[in-house]
């Protein structure tokens, strides 16, 4: 089985593939570790981490179905989680192999902003997390451009009968609901 997590950043995406990998043992990669190394290895193909993450997600998608085909092929339990998966990109893939392929996406249509500053600085990876190296101005306007890139995946979502998982609010029942759908416990 293939697990796939994506959505907006700081949704809780990694927390779901980290719940999925003590639960389960399933291993999980994340995509921006994928990206950066695209970013920093392999210029020439225009995926950069400064790109928004459609943009990424876009460019990225060729690779990542190939990949994930080989994955389905090797039937391998595998987790995969991060931005670079957009409805619309992942739908075909669905269809081909329904019961191969669990996922879901996650974002914050309506957060609340200061709340969500202050969670992010609460609960983040600390001195390991490129976001609060910036200006709180800076993460603003990261915490704006999510809620538009939430709204965006949450509205894909219901064209093409997708399950999405809004973490503005009760963001610990939320993360649980969607690691519990993911996994097929409920």
């Amino acid at each position: 089985m293939l697990y796939l997590i994506s959505g907006a950043s700081r949704s809780g995406k990694t927390l779901i593939a980290n719940n999925i990998l003590i639960r389960k043992q399933i291993p999980y990669m994340s995509l921006d570790w994928l990206v950066m190394g695209f970013t920093n290895g392999f210029t020439e193909n225009g995926i950069h981490d400064k790109l928004f993450p459609d943009e990424i997600a876009e460019k990225l998608w060729p690779f990542l179905e190939a990949m994930c085909e080989s994955m389905l092929w090797s039937d391998i339990d595998y987790v995969i989680e991060g931005e670079a998966i957009l409805p619309e990109l992942i739908h075909k893939l669905l269809k081909k192999h329904p019961d191969k392929i669990r996922i879901c996406f996650l974002g914050y249509t309506d957060v609340d902003k200061d709340q969500k500053m202050r969670d992010l600085k609460a609960f983040h990876y600390g001195e390991k997390d490129w976001l609060l190296k910036e200006s709180d101005a800076y993460i603003y306007d990261h915490i704006d451009n999510m809620i538009v890139h939430s709204r965006l995946i949450k509205k894909s979502c219901v064209k093409y009968g997708l399950r999405y998982f809004d973490t503005s609010s009760n963001f610990p029942a939320a993360i649980e609901a969607a690691t519990k759908y993911v996994l097929n416990e409920g």
